[in-house]
């Protein structure tokens, strides 16, 4: 009967030691089924499409209000949407900011990598990371951008 007195109630170190592993690996299958990167990513894409979807839209409207031209510089070859020519040193930048902005974009919009956010100011220095290309055979219109999940598959859209 005294024996059965003096034991006290509660959990052995072993017992608490394989609670925590199991609550570790569990937390470590949910971790890696989650993925916090690639969620990331995945939601980083989804803004650049929406972003190239509105140059896209905006250039069209430009295009519908002036007679079928297109705002000065986009021409055949891709190229970056800069302020100034040269600012991405493999392609001549074009300035669509100040054909764009404020009559068909509240702003240029801006890769979501970049810390600036969008571009409201065309006289200050920017660069999306978005091209645009003209095709010369079809006279079609394509904006693209370069994704995270598939950086091999660009994000472009053609109108």
């Amino acid at each position: 009967m005294k024996n059965m007195k003096n034991k006290k109630a509660g959990f052995t170190l072993i017992e608490i030691l394989v609670v925590i592993g199991i609550i570790a690996i569990l937390a470590t299958i949910v971790l890696v089924a989650i993925n916090p990167a690639r969620q990331f990513a995945q939601a980083n894409d989804t803004q650049r499409t929406s972003n190239v979807n509105a140059i896209l839209n905006a250039i069209g409207q430009y295009i519908a209000d002036n007679k079928g031209m297109l705002p000065k510089g986009a021409e055949v070859t891709p190229v970056e949407i800069t302020d100034t020519p040269k600012v991405i040193s493999k392609s001549s930048g074009i300035d669509l900011c100040k054909a764009l902005v404020p009559n068909y974009l509240p702003s240029l919009p801006v890769d979501p990598r970049e810390t600036d956010g969008a571009v409201v100011n065309c006289d200050s220095a920017y660069n999306t990371q978005y091209s645009v290309v003209k095709a010369t055979s079809t006279s079609r219109i394509t904006v693209s951008a370069v994704g995270e999940v598939t950086p091999a598959t660009p994000i472009s859209v053609t109108r």
